[in-house]
Parts: structure tokens; sequence; C-alpha cells
């Protein structure tokens, strides 16, 4: 058999034996499918070893990440039908496995591992005369520093931002007030990423019900346009949504989650701004992307280097991050306003990655707590979820009103 191993030698070299994996090599094509009887996910002396038995070659990259730990695997495309954990998994190891595709063209499997097990090498290997081939992935024993150093997902130009169009459609600044408000609403998780789960309930299948739900509420009550990061049960990874919605020239970020706690008894709606840490981060890590169409609406960061492009960025966060303090309170407010429940601290700040597009202002909006019986009932009936959304597009009016008036005095 030939080895391919394409890319991963590359990065051996410049990030160290344990770096994340890619490979990809144009001559895959198609779908390939996966015989999981010739399949196995085992441990090994002091780690894990996998080996996926493939009907073809496909283009593929392998990382790890980290809360909790777990080996994730991108492919383009697998066929996982009728495999399942049971079928792969034979030691102990790897705890579970979800399979699925993670958006068009595009297959994901996630190992959750009991145990940060770092990335040792991974390798395609190519029957030269039946075409089959074998991925094999080995983990090295268990570390939790060396596995830190070498997490995240890789970053690639192109793999999972919205496709370049030829002819783009270029989105004219607009003054503050003018026009319709463009809202993005990005129902969180999807996908093979379920979220939150309580016995049959799916955060995923919940919230996009009620973004559903809460675009035709804003599109009936006039003054609004409406874009949606997702639309059915599909992945949609973090920073392509925040690459949609400067694509739609989003005025305002709205990510909804219901999420939920085994041992606490939290209930109520809070909202989520970005930390003042998490935003000096972001400028940091995104002035380090090659791909840079999408960081700053308006602004062309191709030519800049990573101190300009930081130095943008962080001029941009001075007047979005008060803009996103107003949102988040009158969203807040808004649901107060209608006799909804409020945790007890709601208004809250994180370094979550659908906040930190520069020039949005972008709110995280957690719907309530399905381990919580009450809000889970508020969230499944349909009554409940229209007094949210009733609430939200209030809270979206009165922002726009005030955040008019306030960009009047500025330009005075």
């Amino acid at each position: 058999m030939s080895r391919l191993s394409c890319i991963w030698p590359l990065l051996v070299v410049l990030f160290g034996p344990v770096s994340p994996a890619l490979a990809q090599d144009n001559s895959f094509s198609a779908l390939a499918r996966l015989d999981a009887e010739a399949s196995t996910i085992s441990d090994t002396r002091n780690g894990v070893e996998l080996r996926l038995h493939l009907s073809q070659g496909v283009p593929y990259r392998v990382f790890t990440l980290a809360g909790p730990a777990r080996l994730v695997l991108d492919f383009r495309e697998v066929e996982w039908q009728g495999a399942t954990a049971g079928d792969l998994i034979s030691g102990a190891r790897v705890k579970g496995l979800r399979l699925g595709q993670i958006r068009p063209g595009w297959s994901r499997m996630v190992a959750d591992l009991d145990a940060p097990y770092p990335l040792q090498s991974a390798g395609l290997e190519v029957d030269p005369d039946t075409g089959t081939a074998q991925l094999i992935v080995h983990l090295g024993e268990a570390d939790a520093a060396d596995f830190a150093a070498t997490t995240g997902t890789p970053h690639v130009p192109g793999w999972d931002l919205p496709a370049p169009q030829e002819n783009p459609d270029v989105v004219t600044p607009r003054a503050r007030g003018e026009g319709p408000l463009v809202v993005m609403l990005d129902p969180g998780h999807g996908g093979i990423d379920p979220g939150a789960q309580v016995g049959d309930v799916t955060e995923k299948a919940l919230i996009l019900q009620f973004a559903f739900e809460l675009r035709e509420d804003l599109l009936r009550a006039g003054g609004f346009e409406v874009v949606m990061t997702r639309e059915r049960d599909e992945f949609v990874s973090l920073e392509r949504r925040v690459a949609l919605a400067h694509r739609a020239g989003a005025d305002v970020f709205l990510s909804l989650h219901a999420d939920a706690l085994s041992s606490a008894r939290a209930r109520g709606i809070s909202a989520y701004t970005l930390s003042q840490s998490a935003s000096d981060e972001a400028s940091a890590a995104l002035a380090e992307r090659h791909n840079r169409a999408d960081i700053l609406a308006g602004v062309d960061l191709s030519g800049k280097d990573d101190v300009v492009a930081d130095v943008l960025m962080d001029l941009a966060r001075l007047e979005t991050r008060p803009r996103a303090e107003r949102l988040a309170k009158a969203v807040l407010d808004g649901f107060a306003s209608k006799g909804l429940p409020l945790l007890s601290r709601p208004l809250r700040h994180a370094g979550f990655s659908v906040l930190k597009a520069p020039d949005i202002p972008s709110v995280l909006v957690e719907l309530g707590f399905l381990s919580s019986p009450p809000d889970l009932e508020r969230l499944r009936d349909p009554e409940g979820r229209a007094r949210m959304a009733e609430a939200l597009r209030e809270a979206l009016n009165a922002w726009r009103e005030d955040d008019t008036a306030r960009a009047g005095l500025v330009r005075q």
C-alpha cells in the first residue's frame, strides 16, 4: 500500500509531533463509504488507535478539542450509513462517538475521550490496486499539558467559510435607523451537534423552531429583514456563522440557545455579550488569519499586517461594545416587561465565538434551561414561545430607536 500523508509532515515540522493533522488531495472526490466491520477504535498500551477503512481516499483533517477532550475527524465526504459506536469502539478510552454531516459535502466523526490523549500521528493509506483506503490515527499517553498545547481547530482558508462569490454583492453601509433593521438569527448547534438534551428534547431542534417563529413575528411586524445562520438540522461552524452575518450586512446578531445543567437549579433567561478579555484575544486570533474577507465589514484587511488589523478591530469594538451592551439590556428589559423569568444575574459576559464580530452588536440569549421544568414547559409551549418572540421584537425596536438617537448625537 502507498502511504499518503500529504500536509501532515509539514505540520509536524512547523508545530511539533502532536499538532493537528490535515490531509487533502485533489485527486480524491465523490462519496466514500465506511466499512464498519473492518474499522476499529481501540485502546493501545498508553493511548488510542483509530483505524477507519474507506471505499476510497478522501480529503481529511484530524484535530483534538478540549472541554471535554475530543478527537475530531472531518472528511469530504464519508457515508456513515449503518455504522454505530458499538460497531467501532472496542476499548474503554473512547466513551462515545458521533457521526454525521457538518455541511453539504463534508462529514464529521467526533470521539469523546475519557482523558486528554494528545494527537501523535495521522496518515491515509490507499491500496493502489483496489483504491480502498485506511486512515490510521494514533493518540499518545494522557498528558493534559501536551494536549492543551496542541488542541484546537486548524484554521485552513476556505475549509469552513462561505464559498467565495465571483460577483459578490457589495453591502453599502447605511446610516443607523435607515431602512429595515437587518437581524441575523443564529439558532445554536445543529446537525452532529445536538446541544443540550433532556429526554427526547434537543436544544438544536427546539431553538430552530423558535427561530422560525421569531423570524415570522419580526417579518409580520415590518421594519425588519431577517437572515438565519441555519434553516435546517445541519452543523454550521461558529466561524462560519459570524462570516454569514457579515455577508448579509447584519445590523445585529442574536445567537439563541437553551442550556441544561445536571446538578443545579438554575432557571430563567440570560443574555451574554463579549467580555473585555475575550475581545482582546479575539482580535489577536483573527488578525493571524490569512483569509480576512469576513473579519471587518467595509474594510479590506487583506493587505494589512497583524498589528494593523488588530488595531482596526479594536477601534471597531470601541463603538460596537457599548452598543452590544445596550442591546443585551434592551433584550432583558423586554423579557421582564412580559413577566418572563430572568436568571438571578441575567446580564453576563463571556468569550463565546459567535459574539466576536468586531463591528456587529452581538448578543447570545439563553432562553432558559432544559433542565428546569418551568423553563422547558415554556420553551415547548407555543404561547410561551410567542411571548418570548414578542419580547425580542419589542426589545429590538426599542434598541433601534435608542441607537439611532445616539448616532445622531455622535454625528453632531
